[in-house]
């Protein structure tokens, strides 16, 4: 019987990475680490295209032909630049992992204010996107071109996410305290944070009107964000979206973050913003052209 506790005690000085295991890191301060940066690149695309019918993996052969077209560098544009991200296919058909038919479940109402949605105009810098103006690119991150990292950093109190693209910031509180009252909209949105067992839950409201996520509004949703360390290499991020005026049940997608090598560049939007002017001043040449001045 002695023998067997002083084996039971030794077993437990022992990592757990010694005895076969993966336990995810672990703060000073007893929290899962998630501490690092992250890319949440990738090739899966946000919604099953129809052509997949109710099949959530792909094949072999078309996850090669997924990552063939990401790796090519053929076509206009960004596409050809050594900066373009070209991240993989994760074998999935979709990101969406709830509803299982991996697609976004549009109420009648919520279809009808993404298909009204006004399109972007070139009277002024007000006319373009949030993004183009290099004011916010919101909130999730999922996939993109380029600069899709997050830079994670935890105190025993806040949780802080500095995103690469558009250079966003969040703080976010993990001591309970309210949120903010609903008149301060804000564009990332007021984000509470709290531990359930060892993920993160992060929920955010108070969007300001004006930002979009795929065609809508983000006024009235609540985002659920889920970050669980599974291993030294993985964080699993997950994000619930909710607004019973657009869809008709809350939505769930998903993706694997694996760690980005190095640090993070700077994202100088403002200071390099040549294809805001470039736009504005082809719409006023085509102006004038069509008004016969030049």
């Amino acid at each position: 019987m002695l023998q067997t506790k002083i084996l039971a005690a030794a077993l437990g000085l022992i990592p757990a990475a010694v005895l076969g295991q993966t336990a995810p890191p672990r703060t000073p301060w007893g929290a899962p680490d998630l501490r690092g940066v992250w890319s949440h690149g990738t090739a899966t695309p946000l919604e099953r295209p129809e052509r997949y019918g109710e099949r959530d993996r792909l094949t072999e052969e078309e996850v090669a032909e997924v990552d063939a077209a990401q790796r090519s560098a053929e076509g206009v544009g960004a596409r050809r630049v050594v900066w373009w991200e070209r991240s993989l296919s994760d074998g999935r058909t979709s990101m969406i992992v709830d509803p299982p038919d991996g697609r976004i479940p549009y109420s009648a109402a919520g279809r009808a204010r993404r298909e009204a949605r006004p399109g972007q105009t070139t009277a002024g810098p007000e006319g373009r996107s949030p993004q183009e103006r290099c004011i916010s690119y919101g909130i999730p991150r999922l996939g993109g071109p380029y600069s899709q990292n997050v830079h994670i950093a935890q105190t025993p109190d806040h949780v802080l996410l500095l995103h690469e693209m558009v250079h966003e910031f969040r703080v976010i509180p993990l001591d309970g305290r309210p949120h903010v009252p609903g008149h301060v909209r804000q564009w990332l949105g007021d984000s509470r944070g709290r531990w359930e067992g060892d993920t993160l839950v992060v929920e955010t409201i108070h969007f300001r009107d004006a930002q979009w996520f795929q065609g809508l509004s983000q006024g009235g949703m609540r985002l659920v964000e889920r970050f669980t360390r599974l291993d030294a290499d993985t964080v699993r991020y997950a994000v619930t979206f909710e607004d019973p005026d657009l869809w008709t049940q809350p939505w769930t997608a998903e993706i694997l973050m694996p760690p980005t090598e190095g640090a993070m560049f700077e994202f100088a939007c403002h200071e390099g913003n040549t294809g805001m002017t470039a736009t504005l001043e082809i719409a006023r040449g085509e102006e004038a052209a069509a008004s016969g001045s030049r």
